[in-house]
């Protein structure tokens, strides 16, 4: 006896089982294709995206450092009292980033050496890696950064 899905019904022969057209099937396919892409999107280095620095404003300040990398690994930083620019190459999970021009903008001295040791940590990072909203560069000090949310 076949399952019931499958039984005959009525003179036609028909089955009264679970159909499904081509046009369901397609549209489930590329669905699934969408939401694989998203997926990938979310853990691959977030190219083009603005991106904040998972710490404490400073003593006296309300500021946070931030990120904007272009599509092309290209940099604007804002620190914590400096800006400036530099580069990311990322190749698999390896990362080295390559600071620019660094603007001292007449920075109290605890924030200019904040921002300094930053840039440092950044030039040192050697991997990285992405949760949803979080890259976290690794190397000697490890540094979280969230997706800014708009």
């Amino acid at each position: 006896m076949a399952p019931p899905s499958y039984r005959r019904c009525g003179k036609s022969g028909r089955s009264r089982g679970f159909m499904v057209s081509l046009r369901q099937v397609v549209c489930a396919t590329v669905a699934m294709l969408a939401m694989s892409i998203v997926a990938r999107a979310e853990d691959g280095f977030p190219f083009g995206t603005e991106m904040t620095l998972e710490a404490l404003p400073q003593p006296g300040s309300k500021r946070i450092p931030n990120i904007e990398i272009g599509d092309n690994g290209e940099v604007v930083l804002e620190l914590w009292c400096k800006g400036g620019k530099g580069q990311f190459s990322v190749a698999g999970n390896t990362v080295i980033f390559v600071p620019g021009q660094i603007q001292d903008r007449s920075c109290p001295p605890a924030r200019a050496q904040a921002d300094d040791d930053l840039v440092a940590a950044l030039g040192s990072v050697e991997t990285w890696k992405r949760q949803g909203d979080v890259l976290t560069l690794l190397g000697p000090k490890p540094l979280r950064f969230r997706v800014n949310g708009n």
